[in-house]
């Protein structure tokens, strides 16, 4: 792939490494072309404008797609392809978490799957292995209506993050 830096890089990336460096941040197809296709982008906001804008179009499917990429929280995410350890740099705060902690997430991931359907998607950047297991416990009680909501929002902090991330440089 080729080497590139700043919006001007990201901006004169060919179309196919453009698509792939966008995958990497969020696997959902539909979102990674309408950003792709937003190019040239004036600023790093006017990328993340058109993430946040993309987000908010995708369909169940295309969440799904996007869900199937993220790790549960506290485990170890696997290195695939473009994920450039993500989930494990967001994921710090479970790192030496006390095993009980750990033993509770694993219990409530489990829980929030069997009630959602899929894995429990948050924006963990910052937020202890405590915290996390916190906002789950109080998102085990969310109708799916309003969960889906939570984690269309969480989905598109976490591009956010990942974009800024990529474009600036800051891996």
């Amino acid at each position: 792939m080729t080497e590139w830096a700043g919006i001007t890089g990201f901006n004169t990336l060919p179309a196919g490494d453009a698509l792939q460096v966008l995958l990497g941040c969020c696997s959902a197809t539909r979102w990674a072309r309408q950003v792709a296709a937003g190019r040239p982008y004036a600023s790093v906001e006017a990328v993340l404008r058109r993430s946040d804008e993309a987000v908010a179009g995708l369909s169940a499917s295309d969440l799904a797609e996007a869900l199937s990429a993220h790790p549960r929280i506290g485990e170890r995410a696997s290195e695939h392809a473009g994920e450039r350890g993500w989930s494990r740099r967001e994921q710090a705060g479970v790192t030496g978490a006390h095993e009980a902690i750990l033993r509770e997430l694993a219990a409530s991931n489990a829980a929030y799957e069997q009630r959602f359907g899929h894995v429990y998607l948050v924006c963990a950047t910052g937020r202890s292995a405590a915290e996390l297991l916190d906002l789950l416990r109080t998102r085990l009680g969310n109708d799916p209506a309003a969960e889906s909501q939570i984690v269309r929002s969480e989905l598109g902090k976490i591009n956010r993050i990942r974009l800024r991330s990529l474009i600036e440089g800051d891996l």
